[in-house]
């Protein structure tokens, strides 16, 4: 009996603590910071139960949907972001709303995320709450902080020096070259012109790039890693909007077994392709590329501690497959899209290559760096048609940001979409398509010098961004020596965002053989 009265005793007291922690921080918690922020003139939507606004968030997502643009409208924002555009109409620049029962702070000044993206004192750490990005992701250079992101930016800061970056030209204009040569077999059978689905094309290019200057393999080898990857990449996006209960991921539900397998799937790939390296080793060393750098950071010299361990190494690796070809894919994508809509660019740009390039293939980096409108136009595309729409932060403690007082743990959201069309920032046009605003340079671009914020900004600003550059500047370069691009009838404006901005519908392009 008294054995009986100590177990219910017991249970009760572990129910009594666990409803008074669910209390705190489902209700409580909620109605104090919104009591705290609305003080401090941050408004935003109320609060529902354990939920927080996630279900308007999908209601509006839903209804985006199924919107289509014309393709002289560069507004996806109310397909992409329909929550900001909704709230910031209502609340302001800043204001907060609720993922399940953490407060999320929009953040659309770019005064104040600049004092959130050059702080380099650790105040706001990247926000890893979604595990299955971290499991397409891996730990690596995104998304680690402080002395481990030292560590790893370390290892792979001399693959990206512009040096390297030159050497790997040759290398990106021969993968580019092997897809073009495709197309013109593909015209060949035709009547002059061939229909081609360029996002595909796109993702193939981009993922053999980065096999071969970061991996010292190909997209043959490496193409299941990029298959997985982008499942684990629309799986990881399926969860955005769904309330995050930490339980819930070892929980053998289909999605998360799926998941399992394709991370366990990637792992065991990669590691294939470092085992083969490491056999390797006596008679070619481990190679100059990025996995070369990172196996020789692993596997230093009279025992010291490696600077990377295995398992980072893999997740580096994860990143740079995926981080490495998805964005310039996309880069490529909306600039082809750009060029076909405005024929009269698509000339210019054709005319500054011939003569910088003339009919050669563009393997020197300095060639490519003086092709000053391209890159006004790839700044540009960047601008309206960014890969990533928005990036996140997370306050380590309770802090002070632009004179408002924060929680520890409060998200906050750059939305990078909306910022790229205000027009207090960059003027009435900000709607419109117009590469000359970059003529004098980023920073002169807008009224703030730091409103570009493709690769976001500050000390850890995207490590790849001059790769992507490069190799988009040369790709460009070499489709506008030899094709003209006309968009086909088929195609349907409808930007769409999964982790990064793609077309829907894909991107049928008609092409003609100059």
């Amino acid at each position: 009996m008294d054995l009986a009265w100590m177990v219910a005793a017991a249970v009760a007291s572990v129910l009594a603590s666990w409803a008074f922690n669910a209390l705190l921080h489902l209700v409580w918690r909620p109605y104090a910071i919104t009591r705290s922020l609305r003080a401090q003139g941050v408004r935003g939507p109320d609060y529902r139960f354990l939920t927080g606004n996630l279900a308007e968030m999908k209601r509006l997502r839903a209804d985006g949907a199924a919107v289509t643009l014309d393709v002289g409208d560069h507004d996806f924002i109310p397909m992409v972001q329909p929550h900001h555009r909704k709230w910031i109409s209502l609340y302001g620049r800043t204001f907060v709303y609720w993922n399940g029962a953490t407060p999320n702070v929009c953040l659309a000044d770019v005064n104040v995320v600049r004092q959130v993206l050059f702080d380099r004192t650790g105040l706001y750490p990247k926000n890893l709450m979604n595990p299955h990005v971290s499991r397409l992701l891996g730990k690596g250079l995104v998304l680690t902080d402080g002395d481990d992101w030292k560590r790893h930016r370390k290892v792979v800061h001399p693959a990206f020096n512009m040096d390297k970056l030159k050497m790997m030209t040759a290398t990106m204009s021969n993968c580019a070259l092997s897809m073009m040569s495709e197309w013109e077999a593909q015209l060949a059978k035709g009547a002059g012109d061939a229909e081609v689905e360029l996002s595909t094309r796109f993702e193939e290019l981009t993922a053999d790039v980065i096999s071969h200057t970061a991996f010292g393999s190909s997209y043959e080898d490496g193409k299941r890693v990029f298959l997985a990857q982008r499942e684990l990449q629309f799986l990881a996006f399926s969860t955005f909007f769904n309330v995050q209960i930490p339980a819930l991921r070892y929980l053998p539900t289909e999605k998360n077994r799926r998941t399992w397998k394709l991370d366990k799937q990637v792992r065991g790939m990669l590691m294939d392709i470092i085992k083969a390296r490491v056999a390797n080793k006596d008679t070619a060393g481990y190679g100059n590329d990025l996995l070369g750098l990172m196996l020789e950071a692993c596997a230093p010299e009279h025992g010291e501690t490696p600077v990377l361990s295995m398992d980072e190494i893999i997740d580096e690796c994860k990143t740079f497959f995926f981080a490495g070809h998805d964005t310039t894919s996309h880069l490529l994508t909306w600039a082809a899209f750009l060029l076909s809509t405005h024929p009269e660019w698509q000339d210019r740009l054709r005319e500054e290559v011939r003569r910088e390039c003339g009919d050669e293939v563009p393997t020197r980096g300095d060639a490519l760096n003086k092709l000053a409108l391209v890159n006004m136009f790839l700044l540009e595309t960047l601008r309206l048609y960014g890969p990533v729409s928005l990036i996140q932060r997370k306050a380590g403690s309770d802090l002070d940001l632009g004179g408002i007082r924060v929680p520890e743990g409060a998200i906050f959201t750059i939305p990078i979409a909306t910022i790229h069309r205000d027009k207090e920032v960059w003027g009435d046009d900000a709607g419109e398509f117009k590469p000359e605003r970059f003529e004098n340079g980023v920073t002169r671009a807008a009224k703030h010098p730091n409103a570009l914020l493709s690769f976001s900004s500050g000390p850890r600003s995207c490590i790849g961004q001059n790769f992507a550059m490069i190799e988009a500047k040369a790709v460009v370069a070499m489709i506008l020596q030899r094709f003209a691009l006309e968009l086909s009838p088929k195609y349907v404006h409808a930007p769409m965002d999964v982790i990064t901005l793609r077309p829907r519908h894909g991107l049928p392009m008609l092409l003609r053989r100059l």
